[in-house]
């Protein structure tokens, strides 16, 4: 069971947002062949809202993209679907949180000319191959990160 909770912080109407990004996170999940019971909750926020968590949360004031907050190791997640695949029953565990800048998505599907909804699939998509251990801080990393994005995102119709 895979529960993906959205909210949305902002003022505006972003339900067909909402259920893309939920499919994006199902469809990342799936890729990496995950399998427990798992909950993430997702959440849209305007541009100051995102400055003001990346301040408390990377001492930096400045607006981002997205910000991933994983509840669970690498070894955890592994030893979690391990369990999932002998067959334990486990209840449904937290896997993190996610937040979305949804003005920053805009402006970015503008500028990399492509719409708001390829942008916050790919979003999703990298912030849940962060709550499962992926990083970039390195070109190779950044690399096999980048190629599982693109892949994700051409399964659920949402490819370059």
């Amino acid at each position: 069971m895979i529960d993906i909770f959205v909210d949305n912080n902002t003022k505006e109407d972003l339900a067909d947002l909402s259920e893309i990004v939920r499919r994006a996170a199902i469809a990342a999940l799936n890729a990496e062949g995950i399998i427990f019971p798992l909950e993430i909750s997702i959440l849209f926020v305007g541009d100051e809202e995102m400055a003001e968590l990346s301040r408390d949360f990377r001492g930096v004031f400045a607006t981002t993209d997205v910000l991933s907050f994983p509840q669970q190791t690498p070894a955890d997640i592994r030893k979690l679907n391990e369990a999932a695949n002998a067959g334990e029953n486990q209840n449904a565990v937290p896997l993190g949180d996610v937040v979305i800048a949804i003005d920053t998505a805009r402006h970015q599907a503008e500028e990399y000319g492509h719409s708001i909804q390829r942008e916050v699939a790919f979003l999703a998509v990298h912030s849940v191959l962060h709550l499962l251990g992926y990083d970039h801080k390195n070109d190779e990393d950044d690399s096999q990160m980048n190629l599982k994005q693109e892949q994700i995102l051409e399964k659920i119709g949402l490819g370059r």
